[in-house]
């Protein structure tokens, strides 16, 4: 059956193509139904059925007398260390922390908080949990003190499980005192920290409190899997950039792993065996979804990388780990190409290494123009597959399902809508546009398996963020459009649709125009406000390595660009040029920061900045196009 059959399939009857799919991991107890909407609009999924998530991603394989593959390959550019540990090492370790946890009161239901940086202790600490039905939250390694502390006192942990310290390129980040300020700052309290030591650095560990990871686990019972109900939390993560109280997104047991199971299959034709790598983080979703739990439940090799696509040490790290590990799906951002592309503009490095076992390139986190993608695919020689989803979903919205079969290519689409989503296009007042109309990008309730059912300890503000806009739909807070051939493009954040004179106008699309031209590396439009016009665009522009071309002139280029390709409508009239641009640690480009600063509007530093210094280079270069009323942090 090719995209189509099934996709119809599902819409002809989601009971059954949801249970169906849910044949395909390991139950204590089956589910008596797929869906249970006695409480919609909040619905769940395989409710009564008992699981463990544990077991379908570690034991099962063991059992399935493939202990000796390996699970986990760790590569450290910045260590120059690899190793690998197979299911049945895993099992063990696995099985010893969770004996561990367990000992120290850790029990089903229980929060422990995860802060570690890129190495296999920190699947191992993700998966303990799970074996326990004790439910996770991973926060990005080296999140701010006063970051990390909200997170304490919003889901209550029984436990910390931190590492010593993370490692960049030419520092070291010491995790133990931002841990400890963390604790000191929080109302709650934790009952105890287990802390992994690096050899990099050592942490002083609080008496009582703090315990050695090889320390705590001595002579301990391994445990057992727990098995826990199927709308069981698996985890909560914190969505990045919020301010205040966070949202934290819940992720029921049963869903997670219909879905993900699915997914590994059919969008990245993933199956035991297989080796796939995303190179993310395990702070952010992707990591949750497709480099611990994904790859593991459908008995692939997963890679938990420490570096960097450029710099550790160049531009070709990503190649070579794809080479040496015989990586047959890739996954990365499209702003990790970017800065590939603007160091290797000609592809020399990729050319230095075999890929012969690459069969597709996966792209998400942000929009991938169609000039960084036309670059991967010339080089790479493989399907470029720009996929869409987010946090909240937990797996891909739209996508070109390779596993399925692989869909022709319209640049500038994540492709088409999954099973289990049914994507609508609507104007302000919630009603359908035509194909190729820029609208709200809603998806029709309920949403599938493996999505978020509600937030953490946030109902109504579940509702007020998702749900109340558009009744009947979940509001995805991008805008797009559906073509007539149904490829969805996503043009913007709803918040990024700038209204110029009355008309709206994707940002997305006018940087699409900015990265074609062939100095431009990187690009970013934000719209800024215009006594005459209500808004008005402003671009800028990230040049590639060994551009000589006068700024002023690339300038002037994108400009007249703009006006040929979007028309004049567009306004489009300024753009500067920058050595880089401010993002989160997940690669995602700060719009809306960059558009307080160039409104002269307070804003609070992102938590999830990655370099905090980037915005002084922006306000210096407002300064330099006449923005007297720049704003800084507060």
């Amino acid at each position: 059956m090719g995209y189509r059959e099934i996709y119809s399939a599902w819409q002809a009857d989601p009971e059954a193509f949801w249970m169906q799919a849910a044949e395909a991991i390991d139950w204590v107890r089956k589910p008596s139904k797929a869906l249970f909407d006695e409480n919609a609009p909040i619905y769940e999924w395989f409710s009564d059925g008992m699981v463990n998530a544990c077991w379908n991603a570690v034991d099962r394989h063991v059992e399935a007398g493939r202990g000796d593959q390996i699970a986990i390959m760790h590569e450290s550019p910045i260590t120059l260390s690899t190793k690998g540990l197979t299911y049945a090492q895993l099992q063990k370790r696995v099985a010893s922390l969770a004996g561990a946890l367990r000992m120290r009161g850790v029990e089903k239901g229980d929060r422990v908080i995860i802060y570690m940086p890129m190495i296999p202790e920190a699947l191992e600490a993700m998966l303990a949990c799970a074996r326990l039905g004790a439910i996770h939250s991973v926060v990005f390694g080296g999140f701010a003190a006063s970051e990390l502390a909200v997170r304490i006192d919003d889901c209550q942990p029984k436990a910390i499980i931190a590492a010593s310290c993370g490692l960049e390129p030419n520092r070291v980040v010491h995790y133990k005192p931002l841990l400890d300020a963390a604790i000191d700052q929080a109302s709650h309290k934790p009952e105890f920290c287990v802390i992994f030591q690096r050899e990099q650095e050592v942490a002083k560990l609080i008496e009582g409190r703090d315990f050695s990871w090889h320390g705590f686990q001595y002579g301990v019972k391994p445990a057992e899997c727990v098995p826990v109900e199927g709308n069981h939390p698996a985890y909560i993560l914190y969505t990045s950039g919020t301010t205040g109280q966070p949202k934290g997104v819940v992720r029921h047991t049963a869903g997670h792993l219909v879905a993900l199971q699915w997914s590994m299959k059919n969008i990245y034709n993933i199956e035991a065996g297989d080796r796939f790598w995303a190179a993310s983080d395990v702070g952010w979703v992707v990591g949750h979804s497709y480099i611990c739990y994904g790859p593991l439940i459908a008995g692939g090799t997963t890679v938990v990388f420490e570096g960097k696509p450029v710099g550790t040490p160049h531009p070709g790290v990503f190649w070579r780990i794809i080479q040496n590990h015989r990586i047959k799906s890739f996954f990365t951002a499209p702003t990790a190409l970017r800065a590939i592309r603007r160091e290797d503009p000609n592809g020399e490095w990729i050319r230095r290494y075999k890929l012969h076992d690459l069969q597709a390139l996966f792209l998400a986190g942000e929009r991938a123009d169609p000039d960084t993608v036309k670059w991967a695919q010339d080089h790479l020689g493989v399907p470029v597959v720009d996929h869409w989803w987010q946090t909240e979903t937990g797996w891909a919205i739209a996508a070109n399902p390779i596993g399925i079969e692989t869909l022709p290519t319209k640049l500038g689409s994540p492709s088409v809508p999954m099973p289990g989503y049914d994507v609508q296009v609507l104007d302000e007042g919630g009603n359908p546009v035509p194909p190729g109309t820029l609208g709200a990008i809603a998806i029709k309730l309920p949403l599938p398996p493996g999505t978020l059912p509600t937030l953490w300890n946030a109902e109504s503000r579940f509702r007020k963020s998702y749900l109340d806009h558009f009744p009947g739909y979940y509001e995805t807070g991008d805008a797009g459009y559906v073509d007539e051939d149904g490829y969805l493009y996503i043009m913007a954040r709803t918040d990024d649709v700038i209204n110029v004179a009355g008309h709206r106008l994707s940002t997305g699309a006018m940087e699409e125009v900015l990265a074609s031209h062939p100095a431009v590396a990187e690009c970013a439009v934000i719209g800024v406000a215009d006594s005459l016009k209500g808004q008005s665009p402003l671009g800028f522009l990230c040049l590639k390595a060994g551009v000589d071309t006068p700024h002023a002139k690339v300038v002037a280029e994108v400009v007249k660009l703009v006006r040929e390709r979007i028309g004049p409508v567009a306004a489009f009239k300024e753009a500067c040029v920058v050595d880089r641009l401010p993002k989160t640690r997940s690669g995602k480009i700060l719009r809306a920061t960059m558009a307080k600063i160039a409104d002269g509007e307070a804003f609070k530093m992102p938590a999830t900045i990655d370099d905090p210094a980037v915005l002084d280079e922006i306000t210096e270069a407002l300064r330099q196009l006449g923005y007297p009323q720049v704003a800084t942090a507060g």
